[in-house]
């Protein structure tokens, strides 16, 4: 009889698991398991694998005294039991989202089968809530790994089932009755259910693992993109330079059609529709007018929203991302395809991530123009600041996290955008903000920290109500800069930098201090002594130091105190009157 209700509980695994597949071709679902197990993301794990454990009570098998019958028929007699998969959808939630959506599945499935009755329905209850307590445990000890894997799946399903025959046997009634039931339930639960759990997260493995793997294609599809058109977009966005962007796009992307304007006419067409969809014609779409006015990206799914005035275009379907010019929008990059569906959401994040690069080779390019009409001094050192190895490190550190952490690198070349952006605004401004130069700051050590693995310990202690403060712009980021290249011959868990600001008789004191290898006394007494610099070593601090005291006068320039193998500490002064408009 075991044998025979082995086959029949296999049998109904294979319909959960089924149900467990179509599931993950659902893109809510996936986000579910993607995102970070905020409360409300696991609540609604629970509900789901609440509701996967009650269909998998609903296609149990009803065990009567002497017989099993092939089919739940809905209510139990006091005789009767259920040999069913109900532990799967439970135990899955809590290795799929912890402790509380085990519980939550757990008792949502538990408190439905102790309303169908039968002598082991509190066991049952009981033992289902311990069950995805279980799992949640598991998950607990094991939340380093992104999913667990199948194998701890089938283990944790094994301890489960096993636990479920034990709480029958304590709290069923008779007792004699409750051993005639394990007896013939047990086999067959622990190795269909503990399969199917295993079967469950194997298919949840794949894929998430699948969307990693896609999303570092895109990743390094987009990054490729990046490197081919850099040397055409630090042209600035022209004819010429669209055309050969559109071309490089084009072939690596997929898409039907590339396109990209400015904000009042088509600079190249690549593709289908390339006929009337002409360079230096008028835009045509209504779509990339609402893009360059909005400034937002938008998809239309069909050509009713994409509105070409030509009747036979046979583009279907497009992505409309913004290019912009610091806050400005000041053209469009378009991907389009010629069959009437929604682009899935890896195209979309592909084209979103190619605008801000672009936009940021748009900028290098503008402020490498503006560079060459500019004869000031001090504009040519600030921008020989801009540190190579720092950009190798970062693009390397991209690299490594590409294969592990799409997410993760998409984070850091968002930052590294956003520091170099900030490097070339700097050096056409002659002030910039306190808040601003935070701002750069934590850009800067947004990159650094994924380089170390979030070991360099930072803190930054700096009153909102200073933010306004005017100081001239690349103060504060050189200084932590230096502090974290040559504090530290190796970044460990010890290795701190605190940033802080007082006010001391109206000025606003600010600090940099490390705890690091420190300074050489004989080093120290000649670092701010510009006749006594040698070659580039120091250049970043002479050039603070100069262009505060030039600022505002000579007794505002660097302070720096330090002491070998303890640390240095490195301040300035601004004065509280210095709000001027920046």
């Amino acid at each position: 009889m075991s044998w025979l209700l082995l086959i029949f509980m296999v049998e109904r695994m294979g319909f959960i698991v089924a149900i467990a597949f179509l599931f993950t071709r659902w893109s809510r679902f996936r986000a579910l398991l993607e995102n970070k197990p905020v409360l409300k993301n696991k609540f609604l794990l629970a509900l789901i694998f609440g509701l996967f454990g009650i269909i998998g009570t609903y296609t149990g098998i009803t065990v009567s005294p002497g017989q099993v019958q092939h089919q739940f028929p809905g209510s139990l007699s006091y005789e009767d039991a259920i040999a069913n998969s109900r532990a799967i959808g439970v135990m899955v939630a809590g290795l799929l989202g912890g402790p509380l959506t085990g519980l939550g599945a757990g008792l949502l499935a538990g408190i439905h089968r102790m309303s169908l009755g039968g002598f082991t329905d509190v066991a049952c209850g009981i033992s289902t809530v311990y069950e995805g307590l279980l799992a949640g445990v598991v998950y607990w000890k094991l939340r380093q790994q992104a999913v667990i894997s199948p194998g701890v799946a089938l283990a944790t399903g094994i301890a489960g089932e096993i636990g479920q025959m034990a709480i029958i046997l304590m709290v069923a009634e008779p007792f004699h009755k409750a051993l005639a039931l394990v007896k013939i339930i047990a086999v067959p639960m622990i190795v269909a259910n503990s399969l199917g759990i295993a079967l469950f997260i194997a298919i949840v493995r794949t894929v998430v693992e699948h969307e990693r793997t896609v999303g570092a294609v895109q990743a390094q599809k987009a990054l490729a993109i990046a490197d081919k058109t850099l040397s055409h977009l630090r042209t600035g966005l022209n004819f010429d330079s669209a055309l050969a962007t559109a071309r490089i796009i084009y072939e690596k992307s997929g898409a039907g059609a590339v396109a990209i304007t400015d904000h009042r006419f088509i600079l190249a067409h690549v593709g289908a529709g390339a006929d009337h969809h002409l360079p230096g014609a008028p835009i045509l779409t209504e779509v990339t007018r609402q893009v360059l006015e909005r400034g937002e990206l938008k998809v239309a799914t069909s050509p009713s929203e994409i509105l070409c005035k030509n009747r036979e275009c046979p583009l279907q379907s497009a992505i409309v991302v913004p290019l912009h010019s610091g806050k400005k929008v000041i053209g469009t990059l378009k991907l389009y395809f010629v069959k009437r569906r929604k682009p899935d959401r890896i195209m979309v994040e592909l084209a979103r991530g190619l605008a801000q690069l672009f936009s940021t080779q748009l900028e290098l390019g503008e402020a490498e123009r503006q560079a060459r009409l500019l004869q000031d001094a001090e504009i040519k050192a600030l921008q020989a600041q801009i540190n190579p190895h720092f950009l190798f490190n970062a693009l390397n550190t991209v690299v490594s996290l590409i294969r592990t952490s799409p997410d993760d690198a998409r984070g850091v070349l968002v930052q590294l955008g956003n520091y170099i952006r900030q490097n070339l605004k700097s050096s056409l401004n002659k002030w910039t903000s306190l808040e601003t130069e935070l701002k750069h700051v934590q850009a800067y050590l947004a990159v650094v920290q994924a380089r170390f693995s979030n070991r360099l310990n930072v803190t930054v202690d700096v009153p909102a109500r200073f933010y306004g403060i005017a100081l001239p712009p690349l103060t504060l980021q050189p200084l932590v800069e230096n502090a974290i290249q040559h504090g530290f011959v190796k970044i460990t868990e010890e290795s701190a930098v605190c940033i802080g600001a007082i006010e001391h008789d109206g000025d606003l004191v600010i600090t940099v201090k490390d705890n690091g290898a420190g300074i050489q006394p004989e080093k120290l007494k000649n670092l701010l002594d510009e006749e006594k610099l040698q070659g580039s070593e120091g250049i970043g601090l002479m050039n603070v130091h100069s262009r505060l005291k030039g600022v505002f006068g000579p007794e505002y320039g660097l302070s720096i105190e330090s002491t070998p193998n303890k640390g240095t500490t490195v301040q300035f002064k601004i004065p509280l009157t210095a709000k001027k408009e920046v």
